[in-house]
């Protein structure tokens, strides 16, 4: 489903909800006559296809910001809808800071919560649950994040705020522990291994980034992971989860006094240490083919080449032609081509990914396996076509129409907010930015969104990688004026 269809759904809804109810109040009683002079008063059902160019109303941010005596950056917008608040602590702990041991940030990341002094994981659950409040944690390739969400009534506050503290700043690390993920994961390796999509992202980034810290897998290998220990844990821990090394976004039912306080007790708490630096530029890596046998019906194709990196200029119209040209859902390029004419696949996009170093622009599509070739043939060509030809002005004004009526989902509720604040303070966006980019996309032309493309992307520089069968390959169908009928199976592997 498309975001404008997604969008109309709750109007569709509300509407099937009045008629229901006029039918009800119909059946329970006859009315009286009324004259016509009141009858042709009375409020009538409109369409609501005059909405359709019309953006909804995003909420309206105030976002404050400041740094601790330590230098933690803070940045909070005060809601008082509802008696709770979000916090999120974003960390430049990801796996690019591994330091040449893959799975380190994660391991760290995962045993915050499994043991403090006094308190192993069982009981930090218990009081967290006792209070009404949710922890959440998390590690990726640029960051990691600690989350708490809490009722803000202060005798529910503070002992939350006290006990996420410690998890935060004071873990234990029990060795127990420790093995027990440690084994889950060396599981969930094994688990990889049938899963041809999973092999052939790990073997996408390895050829992209080479020896970049991007190109090694988040959560380990199976060789680094039972090496880690707890002392390389700890260290990791006292670098990288550092008040000079985090971004505290806070949202909720706090005012300024409240909030300054929480950043404050927070920042004092975890070790003191400045923040990390980014990762190096990546080296551009060798365009071509890299094949993973598989026994499957199927085929995974993979396309990727270094995109940008989240402070670029241009994010917000690689952003828009992204939209246009696979990002987009149905009604882009890549899925009216390849699923809509020629039934080729259930589902196809393709996505830039910017991180604090370049990150990938990626195209993912899986299809029958001996219709690969052509497959991956026909995606390039439609790349190069994109590339030479740009949008049409009807794809970019749709795009800008569908952008604009989903964007106030980014800003729906607290958690939404607290999230968006978060990429800003980690990725040192202006205040400003949500307002920005909107403008940004609606002022477009389409001459704009493909010189854009065209500086960042070329259609002969992808690295490929297919994982799949090696089978007799057939033409590929020509492409029919409707939709194609879609398989009715689910696809195999």
């Amino acid at each position: 489903m498309n975001e404008a269809n997604r969008l109309r759904r709750p109007l569709a809804l509300l509407l099937l909800t009045s008629l229901i109810g006029l039918a009800a109040c119909k059946q329970e009683a006859t009315p009286e006559p009324q004259p016509a002079a009141t009858v042709e008063q009375a409020p009538r059902l409109q369409s609501l296809a005059a909405l359709d160019d019309q953006p909804l109303p995003r909420r309206q941010l105030e976002i404050q910001s400041w740094r601790t005596e330590e230098g933690a950056r803070v940045l909070f917008v005060e809601s008082r809808e509802l008696p709770m608040f979000d916090l999120r602590l974003t960390f430049a702990a990801g796996s690019s800071q591994d330091a040449g041991t893959p799975g380190l940030a994660l391991l760290t990341n995962a045993m915050l919560d499994e043991g403090i002094e006094g308190r192993d994981v069982t009981a930090i659950a218990q009081g967290f649950e006792s209070l009404g409040a949710n922890f959440g944690n998390g590690a990726y390739r640029d960051m990691a994040i600690a989350s708490l969400r809490s009722l803000s009534a202060k005798d529910k506050r503070e002992p939350a705020l006290a006990l996420f503290t410690q998890v935060v700043s004071q873990p234990t690390f029990p060795e127990a522990a420790l093995q027990r993920i440690q084994n889950q994961l060396l599981a969930g390796f094994e688990f990889q291994k049938q899963n041809p999509g999973k092999l052939a992202g790990l073997e996408l980034f390895r050829q992209l980034y080479g020896e970049h810290p991007y190109a090694h897998p988040s959560d380990g290998t199976e060789d680094s992971i039972p090496a880690i220990g707890i002392d390389q844990l700890r260290a990791f821990h006292t670098r990288a989860y550092s008040a000079g090394n985090v971004v505290i976004a806070l949202v909720g039912d706090l005012d300024r006094g409240q909030a300054e306080a929480i950043a404050a007790q927070l920042s004092s708490a975890l070790p003191s240490g400045p923040a990390l630096p980014p990762p190096p530029p990546p080296q551009s890596p060798k365009p071509g083919l890299h094949a993973i046998e598989y026994p499957s019906s199927q085929s995974h194709l993979m396309l990727a080449q270094l995109g940008i990196s989240r402070g670029d200029p241009d994010y917000a119209a690689l952003y828009l032609g992204n939209q246009i040209l696979g990002g987009g859902g149905f009604g882009t390029r890549l899925m009216e081509e390849v699923r809509e004419k020629r039934g080729l696949t259930y589902g196809i996009y393709s996505a830039f990914s910017p991180m604090r170093a370049d990150g990938p622009f990626m195209i993912n599509v899986q299809t029958r396996a001996e219709l690969a070739d052509g497959t991956l043939k026909l995606v390039q060509q439609l790349v190069r076509d994109f590339l030479a030809e740009g949008p049409s002005e009807a794809e970019l004004q749709r795009s800008k129409r569908q952008i604009a009526g989903s964007f106030p989902l980014s800003t729906a509720s607290n958690a939404d907010i607290v999230g968006q604040l978060g990429s800003i303070g980690f990725y040192d966006l202006p205040l400003t930015y949500l307002e920005d980019f909107m403008q940004q996309i609606q002022a477009l032309s389409a001459d704009q969104v493909k010189a854009a493309m065209n500086r960042h992307l070329d259609a002969d520089d992808f690295v490929i990688v297919r994982a799949g069968p090696t089978v007799p390959q057939q033409p590929l169908p020509p492409p029919a004026n409707g939709p194609r009928e879609q398989p009715s199976g689910v696809p195999g592997h």
